[in-house]
């Protein structure tokens, strides 16, 4: 059907290739494009040994616009997959912009200096994405992404009005280390550290980092685990979107051993993201933090456990309250079977695929800038089910959040 360009191989850019390439009915064609081709060209022997498909490679730098307007001027893809950093989904949308191709990400855009996570940036591009007839998808990936997607679908089925939404997001996986992160660390560890926002009574209320912790039973066996408060991105497009939300939170599960870890680095000074002196260079601490910790890419081998990431909402239907969860498990082993990455790369990849195919296959493709629960979420979910994130639903499970 059509030829795309993932910019990205680290671990999600390796699902999302593997993905890809399993429909070739759809992705007709594949180039995978990093700062190191070297990497793309790993991941290409994976595909070629496990699915007996060539895809193409190529060197980029993503934060250089007339080298990615030359390359998407070479390969002429249908759209662009942008699994790279946040801080160059602007420079990717850019280009994209310059070229007429169709954009697509799984992240919001994140100054570099800063440790901000909104929407502004990338909503500010509607017009010029809608005057150009090119579609630009927001955060496809698990959450946001499907998460987003999980909410619209229980609102669109489930629902007259929504009141409340707890997005719950449990890694119960192992992998060995003391200390190591299930993506980029330096994402994952300004995430976790940033100040915690959640939605009530129509505004965002501010509160310090993981300052507020709850236990939860996840379904199948899955375990209890701790999950704590914390901002993430989709709040902010799922409230805008979803009006009579009077409450919306986001929850993460970490081990006490992890935060340990983490305050330690805070406390030490490893964590900060302005730069400080060093033998006359200038570094960033996080960036050569990063350096020290394992590549989440490498992880799949020893990951073992589950993942279980999913959508609380309340809300009313035919004038009674009623409580839905939506909810997916996702094996790390499994995935590491399949495409040889852990399940934090996978669940986060497969949607990328699947929003890509969306837009491709015409079932989502309208011009402008959108988020994830704009769309009519009955393809995506059937699509979930199909290509190895099945999900369940539980109507009025028994466990109160806080």
């Amino acid at each position: 059907m059509a030829k795309v360009l993932i910019i990205g191989a680290g671990g999600v850019g390796q699902v999302v290739a593997h993905k890809c390439a399993q429909l070739a009915d759809v992705f007709t064609d594949i180039v995978l494009a990093s700062r190191t081709e070297e990497k793309c060209k790993k991941i290409a022997a994976q595909i070629e040994e496990k699915q007996g498909r060539k895809i193409a490679t190529a060197q980029v730098d993503a934060d250089n616009v007339p080298e990615l307007v030359a390359l998407i001027n070479k390969e002429k893809p249908a759209m662009v997959i942008n699994v790279a950093l946040p801080y160059q989904d602007l420079t990717i949308m850019d280009a994209c912009l310059e070229t007429g191709v169709n954009y697509l990400d799984t992240a919001n855009y994140e100054p570099l200096d800063t440790a901000k996570f909104e929407y502004k940036w990338q909503w500010a591009y509607q017009d010029k994405f809608k005057q150009a007839g090119l579609m630009a998808l927001l955060g496809s990936g698990f959450d946001p992404g499907a998460t987003n997607v999980f909410t619209s679908y229980i609102a669109k089925h489930y629902f007259d009005e929504i009141h409340t939404l707890d997005i719950i997001d449990v890694n119960g996986g192992d992998h060995g280390y003391p200390f190591a992160t299930n993506f980029n660390p330096e994402i994952n560890i300004r995430e976790v550290t940033a100040e915690c926002r959640h939605w009530e009574d129509g505004e965002f209320v501010t509160t310090p980092a993981m300052s507020l912790k709850q236990s939860f039973t996840c379904p199948d066996g899955v375990g209890t685990y701790n999950i704590y408060r914390m901002y993430h991105e989709e709040l902010e497009s799922l409230t805008k979107n979803f009006p009579s939300l009077k409450k919306a939170q986001f929850w993460m599960s970490f081990s006490e051993n992890y935060l340990k870890h983490l305050e330690v680095l805070g406390n030490v000074g490893m964590t900060g993201i302005e730069p400080v002196d060093y033998q006359g260079q200038q570094i960033v601490p996080i960036q050569f933090l990063k350096t020290l910790l394992p590549d989440p890419s490498t992880l799949g081998p020893r990951t073992k456990g589950k993942t279980c990431i999913g959508c609380v909402v309340t809300g009313i239907k035919d004038g009674k309250p009623k409580t839905v969860y939506l909810y997916n498990i996702c094996d790390h082993q499994d995935c590491y079977a399949e495409v040889q990455s852990q399940a934090i790369s996978y669940t986060t990849g497969v949607p990328a695929m699947i929003g890509a195919k969306m837009m491709l296959e015409q079932k989502w493709m309208q011009d402008g800038v959108w988020n994830m629960e704009q769309m009519d979420p009955d393809p995506f979910m059937e699509d979930m089910n199909q290509h190895g994130l099945p999900w369940k639903i539980i109507e009025d499970p028994e466990f109160n959040l806080v």
